[in-house]
């Protein structure tokens, strides 16, 4: 879906602060012929940026995206541990194999975000995708990964909206 000129222009404009602000962090000096080669530096980033991710049609919610940390930091802990015990103890089942995970998500930067954050959690790791669905390698597949995906995708889009057209 392509994005309204008021939100290319919104996110076109804030990556030219992040990009310039990051240019002033790292200057040595505020001489003026340092700040012109920043001024083009944020321009050549800021171009770079739209051409190679191209604004799309949503946001972030600052408070449910802080609320979801904690419990990511919990879940990856947890995972952690399970597979530690599982290569630690001989008895432990393991039942390795590929699990097809649908999402709600488009194609797009909200699932890739998703993606990216689930292969943080130890013991699953995605290996493909397709319209509707995620396919991941997993170490047991007899554990409920498609329902605690699902649970999770839940959580994150409480923090990421994707606005409709005309919404």
């Amino acid at each position: 879906m392509k994005a309204p000129a008021a939100t290319v222009a919104r996110t076109v404009l804030s990556r030219a602060a992040l990009f310039f602000g990051l240019w002033l962090v790292l200057l040595p000096s505020l001489k003026p012929a340092d700040l012109a080669v920043g001024l083009l530096a944020t321009a050549a980033a800021t171009w770079t940026s739209a051409r190679l991710m191209p604004p799309e049609v949503g946001y972030v919610r600052l408070l449910p995206l802080l609320a979801f940390v904690p419990h990511f930091l919990w879940q990856s802990v947890m995972a952690g541990v399970d597979v530690a015990r599982r290569a630690m103890s001989p008895r432990m089942p393991l039942k390795p194999g590929f699990v097809t995970c649908p999402v709600g998500l488009p194609p797009g930067l909200a699932r890739n975000d998703f993606v990216s954050i689930m292969s943080l959690m130890p013991g699953s790791v995605p290996v493909g995708e397709s319209q509707d669905a995620v396919v991941y390698h997993c170490l047991d597949t007899d554990q409920p990964l498609a329902q605690t995906m699902a649970k999770e995708e839940q959580l994150l889009m409480s923090a990421l909206v994707v606005v409709e057209p005309g919404g």
